[in-house]
């Protein structure tokens, strides 16, 4: 089987789908917000194309597999993680999906088999003066056995993809 045929209809593992458009997040949940300037010169359009073509996941080391190539609501992505054995599956599927002229990203939420649970949103906006910023936020908690073990390592692991995250777009 595929793996993308593996997920299709995989539910979201988490009641609270489409939370993150809201900005209010659910209780009970991780919380994670991370803000960085984008380098001079970075322009909206060339980072958005790089984040919602699953470009960003790519520099990072994930090999995303994803039902369509740009995020838009209902697209499943499945990123992996390692090799053989050690291959950690990453399932999620876009809730929703933004492109104005000043903004764009995305947020997925998290499918059964995620080791996390919740939702995750990415975020480019062009200031007036020109200048881009890139936004990660997320409402988790975990959702396997090996992320309640874990859990502090969890969120440090979280932390630094959101930082690896705003890096991968500041590339030319």
């Amino acid at each position: 089987m595929d793996l993308l045929e593996r997920y299709r209809d995989t539910e979201f593992s988490y009641p609270d789908v489409g939370a993150s458009r809201t900005g209010a997040p659910p209780s009970g949940y991780r919380l994670l917000h991370h803000r960085r300037l984008l380098r001079p010169g970075t322009g909206l359009k060339e980072a958005a194309e790089a984040l919602l073509t699953w470009r960003a996941h790519a520099r990072l080391g994930l090999r995303p597999t994803a039902s369509a190539p740009r995020a838009a609501p209902g697209v499943t992505v499945v990123s992996s993680l390692g090799v053989g054995p050690l291959r950690l599956l990453v399932p999620c599927r876009v809730v929703w999906a933004a492109e104005e002229e000043d903004r764009a990203g995305f947020a997925y939420g998290t499918l059964r088999g995620h080791p996390e649970s919740g939702e995750e949103s990415f975020m480019l906006e062009r200031m007036e003066d020109g200048r881009v910023w890139f936004t990660v936020r997320a409402f988790t908690r975990p959702g396997r056995w090996y992320t309640r073990l874990a859990r502090p390592a969890a969120g440090l692991l979280q932390q630094a993809f959101a930082v690896a995250y705003g890096r991968a777009l500041d590339r030319p």
